[in-house]
């Protein structure tokens, strides 16, 4: 495959993480995360989210926000969530079946729930006949490229915590986020009053490797336990700090989702020269989604990659990542013109 714009998870490793890796693999170490070195990057990264908070590696994206939720929510539990969420539609039903508790997708505009339309799903609490409404969990960008500002965030906590509740935050692409608001992640998860967060760098340059936060708020004397119940405890985590310790020196994880954001702008705007594509979403991250016909898609998929978001009104999502060139763009640009 020559380029994709299916996924920026399609993108390789960037060369500076498989170096730090290699560099890794020189020497014994402690399994599970009790070496110094895995200690010393949790720290930082804790450090780095305020201090009061509880850092631990996980595998992959689904696995870590499920430990975090498991955190947050008992089997009776209800997780409220954008209905577009990665953990009610790409999860495979991952919170329901190892949690054990209920997933109520919420109405959303462009990815975004709000105050309101969580608040209608705030009831029931103490009848014991009903799911209680414990947790709400929201993508930072959303999984359709929209940004939750500082203030949409916090007014969200508060909703949750006069409610007993809490906040959980997907951050699968937070370093996206964290670019194309220019601000620093703790300013809107910490400081913003998010009690978890599923912190990624899959999709923006490492091979492999998440981290679950667990702010103040939050007890995480059993993480520890659940984390290994749920098979997300990595036996050389060495390689997972390795990793982390790369991506957050000198801001790489910030100049690889910049160029990722930056690539999607110009996407957009090369779009705009075709009258016969509707841009169907805001262009805040390193997502475009667009309304194409049928016929443009099948003569497209021939030759680039890329998901279709919407059959029923065929829109397709166009991922940039931190590999994506304007040379790239360009192509394709010049192979849709040459498909209408």
């Amino acid at each position: 495959m020559k380029h994709s714009f299916g996924s920026d998870n399609h993108s390789g490793v960037h060369p500076q993480i498989l170096d730090a890796i290699i560099r890794t693999n020189s020497e014994f170490a402690v399994a599970y995360g009790d070496d110094e070195y895995s200690q010393q990057v949790l720290s930082q990264i804790e450090n780095m989210l305020g201090g009061e908070c509880k850092a631990m590696f996980a595998v992959n994206g689904t696995g870590a926000n499920i430990l975090s939720l498991a955190n947050l929510a008992h089997s009776s539990d209800a997780i409220l969530c954008p209905a577009t969420a990665h953990i009610n539609c790409d999860e495979c039903g991952a919170p329901e079946k190892i949690i054990g508790c209920k997933v109520i997708p919420v109405e959303h505009t462009n990815g975004k729930v709000s105050v309101e339309s969580v608040k209608k799903h705030l009831h029931g609490f103490g009848e014991q006949h009903h799911s209680q409404p414990n947790v709400l969990s929201i993508s930072q960008p959303t999984e359709l490229g929209t940004l939750y500002t500082v203030e949409e965030i916090k007014a969200l906590a508060d909703l949750m915590h006069t409610h007993n509740g809490y906040l959980h935050i997907d951050g699968s692409r937070v370093s996206n986020a964290a670019a194309a608001l220019d601000i620093p992640i703790k300013e809107f998860t910490a400081d913003a009053g998010a009690d978890a967060l599923s912190f990624g760098g899959t999709k923006n340059g490492l091979l492999m490797g998440e981290v679950v936060v667990l702010f103040k708020r939050v007890s995480a004397h059993r993480a520890l336990f659940l984390r290994k119940q749920m098979t997300q405890l990595y036996s050389k985590a060495r390689f997972m700090a390795a990793q982390f310790d790369e991506y957050l020196k000198d801001d790489l994880y910030l100049k690889l989702a910049s160029h990722s954001n930056e690539m999607a702008k110009y996407l957009e705007t090369r779009l705009k020269e075709i009258t016969q594509i509707e841009i169907s979403r805001p262009v805040e991250t390193n997502a475009v989604f667009a309304y194409i016909s049928r016929e443009l898609y099948d003569k497209l998929s021939e030759k680039h990659m890329f998901y279709i978001w919407d059959e029923e009104t065929m829109e397709v999502r166009w991922m940039c990542s931190f590999e994506t060139g304007k040379e790239n763009i360009d192509e394709f640009i010049e192979d849709i013109k040459n498909n209408l």
